[in-house]
């Protein structure tokens, strides 16, 4: 190389040797360059301090999904406590049902997907010192309510049994079919029930009074539509009781008041009605507290009602099995009622006056409940 710079001087030749000039550049790529090197030292830069550059991905720009994604997250967490309460509750009450209540009910599916009877008892039982007429206190109680609930598998229907119907009792002969669960509890009605209907019965309810309120009052009270209703239950309110005074209409009860108007047996207001009037309001109530799961207003209430929901009840069907219940009840529509209706009356050995009702009845009313 260094020869040929020699041999280049000798010749008198100029050394030839390339000129790189830059392109003058702009104000605004100037600019631009000096913004791209502070940019690199801000907190999110390529220059910035990796703590900085962390810190500067977390405040990101607010996009609409973001903004939906905490109220969605609220939301799953809310149905997730209601849903933990409700099977913690349900845990802390199995057992309840005797074990020959179990064992006298037949197979079924899960009631959210395979269609299911189950049998509701609400019984007469109550407190000591009641003064409510007609109330056995300390004795062997009788079913109030007999009702029949199909559910699950896109059925909902429900068929009252007026509680002075004339049955056969497995072991006792003819009597008023309430008198079964006084003789050998949810076992025997279970029975009397099946063999009365003829059709097989998966589960059980007994409705627990003490604790039927709390539930009534965990969904913010009920809305039922009813004639002038005047009635004292338990001695009415100067005995400790609950006194009724319903007007015509929608009336609002709480939980003590919903209790008292299914247990009414005698309206002042209105002395022609009967047991099928009582039978038609307890199916009122059931109807309104159904609507009132499914309202908005609920949704806030949800982890309560939860709570409250199974201790109202005394049944044979753990957590999941009665979540698949309340799950069908709440997807599942308004459940046509119907109530067995007698055609004549019959006089018992005691004494006492039964009410007869049909074998045509009898059938009629269960092809209604199978297939509603």
């Amino acid at each position: 190389m260094a020869d040929d710079r020699d041999d280049v001087s000798r010749r008198g030749e100029r050394p030839a040797y390339t000129l790189y000039r830059s392109k003058p550049r702009s104000l605004r790529d100037r600019l631009r360059g000096q913004q791209a090197g502070l940019d690199e030292l801000r907190p999110g830069g390529d220059g910035a301090p990796p703590k900085a550059r962390r810190a500067a991905r977390g405040r990101r720009r607010l996009t609409p999904g973001r903004v939906l994604l905490w109220p969605a997250l609220a939301l799953v967490g809310w149905l997730g406590l209601s849903l933990v309460l409700f099977l913690v509750s349900a845990q802390l009450r199995a057992g309840d049902v005797s074990d020959e209540a179990k064992e006298a009910l037949s197979d079924g599916g899960y009631p959210l997907t395979s269609a299911n009877t189950i049998l509701i008892l609400g019984s007469d039982a109550r407190p000591e010192g009641t003064k409510e007429p007609g109330a056995n206190p300390g004795g062997p109680s009788r079913s109030d309510t007999i009702m029949l609930w199909r559910i699950g598998g896109g059925r909902n229907a429900r068929l009252s049994i007026p509680r002075d119907t004339v049955v056969d009792i497995p072991g006792f002969g003819q009597q008023k079919i309430n008198a079964a669960y006084a003789f050998g509890g949810a076992a025997l009605a279970i029975r009397t029930v099946e063999g009365y209907l003829g059709t097989p019965i998966h589960h059980v309810m007994e409705v627990d009074f003490e604790h039927f309120p709390d539930l009534i009052d965990a969904l913010g009270g009920i809305d039922v539509r009813t004639g002038r209703v005047c009635a004292e239950i338990n001695g009415g309110r100067r005995n400790g009781g609950v006194t009724l005074r319903l007007r015509r209409g929608e009336n609002h009860l709480d939980g003590k008041q919903a209790l008292a108007l299914a247990r009414t047996r005698k309206n002042d207001c209105n002395p022609a009605e009967n047991d099928l009037t009582r039978a038609k309001r307890q199916q009122q109530i059931l109807a309104a507290m159904k609507d009132r799961v499914v309202s908005p207003g609920a949704f806030v209430r949800l982890p309560w009602i939860s709570w409250q929901a199974p201790p109202a009840l005394r049944t044979d069907m753990g957590g999941p099995t009665l979540l698949g219940v309340f799950a069908a009840a709440a997807t599942g529509g308004n459940a046509p009622t119907r109530v067995l209706r007698p055609e004549s009356f019959l006089t018992l050995p005691d004494g006492g006056s039964g009410l007869v009702v049909s074998e045509a009845e009898r059938q009629a009313a269960v092809r209604a409940l199978l297939d509603g």
